[in-house]
């Protein structure tokens, strides 16, 4: 009972609750922007993105690359 009266204790919990919604969010919009880059042929959108297919390709993949961090660093974090 203790330590749910320790204003440090509820402070540290909600960092943590907090830390770990950024870190999904965050992921999922990377994640998104990975899908939007690499699939943009396929969803026919590579005519509304207008950018060159190897600069979409590179950030496509450095997106699906720090979105996979970012969704291993939220379900990892104790």
């Amino acid at each position: 009972m203790e330590e749910y009266n320790n204003p440090r204790e509820k402070s540290e919990r909600s960092y943590r609750l907090f830390k770990r919604v950024y870190d999904f969010s965050m992921a999922t919009l990377i994640l998104g922007c990975a899908v939007l880059m690499l699939g943009a042929k396929w969803l026919k959108l590579d005519q509304i993105l207008n950018v060159d297919a190897e600069f979409r390709t590179i950030f496509g993949v450095m997106c699906l690359l720090y979105g996979g961090f970012r969704l291993y660093r939220g379900v990892s974090s104790n």
